[in-house]
C-alpha cells in the first residue's frame, strides 16, 4: 500500500465527515453497534480501533448499556482531533491517537473491541488482528466490518473508473484498498491466526437516498487520500475529477434523486476463555 493511503490529513476529516459519514458509514456503524449490543448484558469497557471521525463511536455509545466506558483511537491525529470536537458530548468516551499494529494497552483490558472499516487499511493485517485479540479479555468480543467489492458498491466503482480515466498510467489507487480486498476466506484465516473463535460472518446492505451526486463524488474524491494522490501528481485539477464523476454517476444511475447501494461484510468473534 502506498504510504499516502494512510494519511487522513488537511481537509480530509471534514470532507469525510460531511460527505461520507451520512452516505456510506452511518448505516454500517448502526448495524455494527446493534450486533455488539445483542451480545452484551451489562456495562463493558470498549476499545474502538480506527474510529475515523467518530460515527461508529457514537453508535456504540448509544447502543451499549449505560455505565460502559469507551476509548476511541485512530492512527491519524487529525481524525482524532476532529472526533473530539464532533463527538464531544458523548459520555464516558476518551479519544487517543494510536497505532492499531502496536496498541499501548494492557493485555486482557477490554470486554469489546470494535473496528469499522479499518482492517483493510492495516499495513500488516495479521499483526493488527493479533493486537486487537491481545487486548481483549477472555470471553471478550471482537466486532468489525470490511467493505465488499465494487460490484456491490457500484457508485464507488464508477468513481474509481473516472479517476483512472484521467491517467495513462499509475492512477491514484486508494479506493481499491478498502473495497473488496479482504475475502471471507481471508477474514476467517485472520481470525483463526489471532486465536479467536466462534467467528460469525454477516452482511450489511443499504440503499441510501441521494438527492444529488455531490455527496458521493466529493466524498470519495476529497474525503480520503485520493485527494492527496491527485495533489501529489499535480497534473489534474481535483475539481475536474469531481465534475466528471457527477456526469458518470448520472449516466450509470440516472438523474437524481436516486438510491445508491452499499454493502459490507461483518465479522464477530470471541476470545477463548
Amino acid at each position: 500500500m502506498h504510504p499516502i493511503h494512510g494519511a487522513f490529513t488537511d481537509t480530509i476529516p471534514e470532507n469525510y465527515h460531511r460527505y461520507l459519514v451520512p452516505l456510506a458509514f452511518d448505516f454500517a456503524a448502526r448495524d455494527l453497534a446493534e450486533r455488539v449490543a445483542a451480545r452484551i448484558t451489562g456495562p463493558v469497557a470498549a476499545l474502538e480501533v480506527a474510529c475515523g471521525t467518530g460515527i461508529s463511536t457514537r453508535r456504540l455509545v448509544e447502543a451499549l448499556p449505560k455505565g460502559s466506558s469507551f476509548l476511541a483511537t485512530d492512527l491519524n491525529a487529525a481524525m482524532v482531533e476532529f472526533s473530539k470536537r464532533a463527538q464531544s458530548e458523548l459520555p464516558n468516551v476518551s479519544f487517543a491517537t494510536a497505532d492499531a499494529l502496536d496498541l499501548a494497552c494492557s493485555d486482557d483490558a477490554y470486554d469489546v473491541v470494535a473496528c469499522q472499516f479499518g482492517v483493510a487499511l492495516f499495513l500488516d493485517k495479521a499483526r493488527g488482528m493479533a493486537e486487537m485479540a491481545r487486548v481483549l479479555r477472555p470471553g471478550g468480543l471482537l466486532a468489525l466490518n470490511i467493505w465488499d467489492g465494487f460490484d456491490t458498491n457500484p457508485a464507488v466503482g464508477v468513481i474509481n473508473d473516472v479517476i483512472k480515466g484521467f491517467f495513462d498510467q499509475d492512477p491514484p489507487g486508494f479506493l481499491k484498498v478498502p473495497f473488496g480486498t479482504v475475502s471471507h476466506d481471508q477474514g476467517r484465516a485472520l481470525f483463526a491466526e489471532a486465536g479467536l473463535t466462534n467467528v460469525e460472518i454477516g452482511t450489511v446492505r443499504a440503499e441510501i437516498d441521494v438527492p444529488d451526486f455531490q455527496r458521493p463524488a466529493r466524498g470519495f474524491i476529497t474525503g480520503n487520500p485520493i485527494i492527496l494522490e491527485l495533489r501529489e501528481r499535480g497534473a489534474v485539477d481535483p475539481e475536474d475529477v469531481v465534475e466528471a464523476a457527477l456526469v458518470a454517476l448520472a449516466d450509470r444511475f440516472g438523474p437524481p434523486p436516486v438510491k445508491l447501494p452499499f454493502q459490507a461484510s461483518v465479522y464477530l468473534a470471541t476470545k477463548p476463555g
